[in-house]
């Protein structure tokens, strides 16, 4: 056994372990591992680059993937490993920031079966559940019982509690509930041979009874962390900083500070230590009370410095939060639609702010610590509460904040939050070769250090000619600050790691850590020498060594030979080529490649609906499999076009098993953090991939499904009882591929047209009205649905509202567009644009009834034109709804609703590009309950649900949609979309209206 000072002879115990994979028989070990466990073993190459990458900016290609459902399969797969030699690495989420959920090894994914909740204790305040299972699912298992998982990283909904625990996690709240160490009780492990152990809070005699340097595994762990409380201890209390916020290393400081009370708990060394030591399969946490309510108060500053200068006496206020937010993500937030009229409302040249969150047992109390906190910490602040003691005796000079806002009602504190995290997804998305990247991030610093911290960490900064923003948790003292670097060249590699040393050197100067929050992971590991000296590092290897003698388990991270500039996902050798041009337009800074390489891996794709809601990502939801997550396509999309992965884009296998399920629902333009699109890189490859394989006749039909509609309608009823003739269906699915199960558009022989014209065309002459507008035809209202094109007209007319159907206009284009027949689409686009453009000058209004077709004109027009008509086309667009509620025309109506209340489904392309809530204002306005639902795509997806091999997906992810509209007290389903009500219709038998439709019902 090693011990301090001297030097491990084996290779493997030295920290310099260097697997290397390219020998390995996976086709072997697949076969073997199959016969052992009764999870999946996955070691396709496709699986392998999925788990290459995480939420860092590392990459490594595994080993294989094995996707364990039991202790058991984990246990048999470690010993398996063992004996050849193979690391294994536990992996949740894959939300890690510093490359922890990387390596050359067998991935374990836990978030695919692994994930139950066993059980619920309120009365102990504990709970008892799988690594796998993610934050926000546990927390609403707790919900109904008052209690919480307390820490809460950012992206805890999607994160996975083993995740939390490898990582020792903490959250905005840390002020209050600390790491997630101090709320692990118990945890089932496995170790590096294969054996299973339970461990916890063991006494030291019980300890030492157990250990044994030359036992097993487990006996030579107790052994170790005897000899670390019995030898180390000191030099822990000298090394270690004094800080709630400390992940760098292994988590000594708790086993010293226990081990004072003649009892330790091993679980909690487990805390923090990324896998390296142990297998978790399972853990007993303890939880703690929701709060009764929350308050906040936002203080203005003119200066960062001042902002930190005021920390530490905000903490004598005893928040639950102190966070702050510099005038890069200010003015990032000024920018977005969302948060701007929030901005606006600080004082002129405020240049950060700080956000400080109480938690309170009611509302007057929470009042009263925001009170009490103004009172103190801005010059003349005003409170109707008693301020705090010796506030009055103040001066304000040191009264360092100018102004103060508040916000006590959820909506508001909501709102506040978003501000403060609104300015990283714009950070984050850069398309240029430059990036804000994560190394370090999250360093924490005492409070009193932090303005002088912060001071000679810009000028750092501006040493190394780059720059930062800073922001999140300075209550802990820890600071998110992500320089910009361009890893693409080796210059930026030198900068990236001597700003990573500079960092670290100003860290140790100011009694820091290099990790308060995201771990060592790849990033970090070699910066713990320097923070915690030769001494300890060697302890660390000592203890890793113990528990994990050939290095097995995660090699490389915490005290491991990992260095930061190696194994990035973009470095100097990274070449990056489509295959072929594209035809799209894209404007950022790096065209599609800018698009293809911005996903950042967060994993925002991977939440539940029941508790992230909005539209992403449909496919995930349904499957919960990596590659149908946008993270999953994206990274696949960008590996293919880098020569990670030996396969083309827009070839036919990666067609098929990476871009086939998506269903362009546009979600994760919008619900991405970066706003990734994968819906328009879809149309891009399919287009290419047509260009070079021609297309199937089935796609070709869709695609102009315009014209097809247009026939269908001619031919009514005779089109409509073809699709019932017994057995039709059938044969439409073996000729065509069109699942029998799906209903078929119904045609009406009369067009929405041909009533226009019949009815005498407009009813509101164009000198007597207050606006004109051009009713779009889009074909599904023309030809399947017009009595929803009948309600706009009557709906629009009776707000005095002109309305014509305008001439010499063709499809939208959609169809052709979502299959990727993108020049067909433009050709449609020019067309109508060059129609629509002269009248749209002369001041006329476009309008459409469909959403996808609106979309298609106000938006994606956009990415297959450019130049001034298309951009007067699409600025003067809109959903018949959006036109109504944007130009208040309702509030012209004399209407008289129905008793009745309404569940809406909105459309997923008008979610993505934040036009749904319209038609909510409207028709409550018009007297309805309105119970709008949180809801994704509802499956259907244009053509998706109705493709036969498709058909089971789609009634998957509807299944989400069907549970909502269950749950919802409205007695009748309102949605705009056609393949929305096509969906709801196949599965309750009755085709819910269009919102217009109500709103026509509404009208006298």
């Amino acid at each position: 056994m090693a011990t301090t000072g001297d030097a491990p002879e084996d290779p493997a115990s030295s920290g310099d372990y260097d697997y290397q994979s390219d020998g390995v028989d996976r086709p072997g070990m697949v076969d073997d591992l199959d016969d052992l466990i009764e999870g999946d073993v996955r070691f396709d190459d496709y699986s392998r680059q999925l788990y290459a990458t995480d939420a860092s900016a590392y990459e490594m290609t595994p080993v294989g993937v094995v996707v364990p459902t039991s202790t058991t399969d984990v246990a048999a797969v470690m010993e398996y490993c063992a004996e050849r030699g193979i690391p294994v690495l536990p992996r949740g989420g894959g939300t890690s920031l510093a490359g922890q959920t990387v390596n050359e090894a067998v991935v374990l994914d836990f978030s695919r079966e692994m994930t139950d909740v066993r059980e619920i204790d309120p009365a102990a305040r504990r709970a008892r559940a799988h690594p796998g299972v993610k934050l926000g699912d546990l927390n609403a298992e707790l919900e109904p019982h008052g209690l919480k998982f307390a820490p809460d990283p950012a992206w805890g909904d999607k994160s996975a509690l083993g995740g939390a625990i490898g990582n020792n996690s903490t959250g905005s709240h840390s002020l209050k509930y600390g790491k997630t160490d101090a709320y692990v009780e118990e945890v089932e492990a496995v170790l590096a041979d294969g054996t299973v152990t339970t461990v916890g809070e063991v006494t030291l005699d019980e300890l030492r009874a157990g250990a044994d340097p030359d036992g097993d595994l487990e006996e030579q762990f107790y052994d170790e962390v005897c000899r670390i409380v019995d030898e180390e201890a000191d030099e822990v209390r000298e090394k270690y900083p004094d800080l709630k916020r400390n992940v760098s290393g292994y988590n000594l400081d708790r086993l010293v500070d226990e081990a004072e009370t003649g009892a330790v708990n091993l679980a909690r060394l487990l805390a923090g230590s990324e896998g390296t030591l142990a297998i978790i399969t399972e853990a007993t946490v303890s939880l703690e009370p929701v709060p009764e309510t929350k308050a906040i108060g936002l203080l203005t500053y003119d200066d960062l410095i001042d902002a930190m200068e005021d920390v530490a006496p905000i903490l004598e206020h005893d928040p639950a939060a102190v966070e702050v937010l510099d005038d890069v993500l200010l003015e990032l937030a000024r920018e977005t639609a969302e948060f701007a009229d929030v901005v606006e409302m600080l004082p002129e040249g405020t240049d950060s702010v700080l956000l400080v969150e109480f938690y309170a047992e009611s509302d007057d109390e929470g009042r009263a610590k925001v009170a009490n906190l103004i009172a103190d910490r801005v010059p003349d602040g005003e409170s109707d509460a008693d301020p705090a003691d010796g506030a009055a005796d103040l001066t304000a000079a040191t009264r360092r904040a100018r102004s103060a806002m508040e916000a006590h009602d959820a909506e508001t504190r909501t709102k506040f939050w978003k501000m403060r995290k609104s300015g990283l997804p714009i950070l984050l998305g850069r398309t240029t070769d430059a990036k804000h990247i994560a190394f370090i991030e999250d360093t924490a610093i005492p409070a009193e250090n932090l303005p002088a911290y912060v001071a000679e960490f810009q000028e750092m900064l501006d040493d190394h000619d780059t720059f930062a923003s800073y922001y999140a948790h300075a209550g802990p003292g820890v600071l998110h600050i992500r320089p910009l670097v361009n890893t693409k060249t080796v210059e930026g590699i030198e900068g990236m790691e001597s700003i990573a040393d500079a960092a670290t050197d100003l860290v140790v100067k100011y009694n820091g850590s290099v990790s308060g929050e995201h771990g060592d992971g790849r990033a970090r590991t070699q910066w713990n020498r320097k923070l915690y000296g030769d001494r300890l590092w060697r302890t660390f290897r000592d203890l890793k060594t113990a528990v994990d003698p050939d290095w097995l388990l995660n090699p490389g991270t915490v005290c491991g030979d990992a260095d930061m500039t190696e194994n990035l996902r973009f470095g100097p050798d990274y070449d990056f080529d489509a295959g072929f041009d594209p035809v799209l337009d894209w404007d950022n800074e790096n065209g599609m490649q800018g698009m293809v390489e911005l996903c950042h891996g967060c994993g925002g794709c991977r939440g539940p609906q029941e508790t992230t809601g909005g539209v992403m990502c449909p496919t995930y939801r349904a499957s919960e499999e990596e590659i149908t997550a946008t993270r999953g396509r994206a990274n696949l999309l960008r590996q293919a076009m880098s020569g990670d992965l030996d396969h083309d884009a827009a070839d036919v296998e990666f067609m098929h098993e990476v871009l086939d399920l998506c269903i362009g629902c546009k979600g994760c333009s919008k619900d991405c953090p970066s706003e990734v699109d994968l819906a328009k890189l879809k149309a891009e490859v399919t287009h290419e991939h047509h260009e070079r394989h021609g297309a199937s006749l089935r796609d070709k039909l869709f695609a102009n499904v315009d014209a097809l509609n247009a026939l269908g309608s001619k031919l009514a009823p005779l089109s409509n009882w073809a699709a019932a003739v017994p057995g039709a269906r059938t044969v439409m699915e073996k000729t065509l591929g069109i699942a029998r199960e799906r209903s078929l558009p119904t045609f009406h022989r009369e067009s929405l047209v041909d009533w226009f014209d019949a009815r005498g065309g407009a009813q509101v002459a164009e000198a007597d009205a207050d606006r004109r507008v051009l009713l779009f035809p889009d074909a599904y209202t023309t030809y399947n649905a017009p009595e929803a094109g009948k309600a706009a007209v009557r709906v629009m007319e009776a707000a005095n509202v002109h309305v014509a159907i305008p001439e010499n206009v063709t499809g939208s284009g959609r169809p052709p567009f979502s299959k990727g027949f993108l020049d067909q689409a433009r050709e449609q686009a020019e067309t109508n644009v060059g129609a629509l453009a002269p009248k749209v000058r002369d001041g006329w209004d476009v309008v459409v009834v469909e959403p996808s077709d609106a979309v298609m004109l106000q938006s994606d027009y956009r990415d297959l034109l450019t130049g001034e008509d298309v951009e007067t086309v699409a600025n003067n667009a809109y959903g018949v709804m959006e036109y109504l509620d944007t130009h208040r025309l309702d509030e012209r109506l004399e209407t008289a609703a129905p008793d009745e209340a309404l569940t809406y489904h909105g459309h997923c392309h008008q979610k993505a590009t934040r036009k749904d809530h319209h038609a909510v204002g409207v028709l409550r306005r018009a007297g309805y309950a309105v119970d709008p639902l949180d809801s994704g795509c509802c499956g259907m997806a244009g053509s998706f649900g109705y493709e036969a091999e498709h058909h089971s997906m789609s009634k998957a992810i509807g299944s989400i949609l069907f549970d909502q509209v269950d749950r919802s007290p409205g007695d009748r389903v309102v949605a705009p979309g056609a393949s929305c009500r096509t969906q709801l219709d196949d599965h309750y038998e009755q085709k819910p209206p269009t919102p217009i439709q109500m709103l026509d019902r509404a009208l006298p």
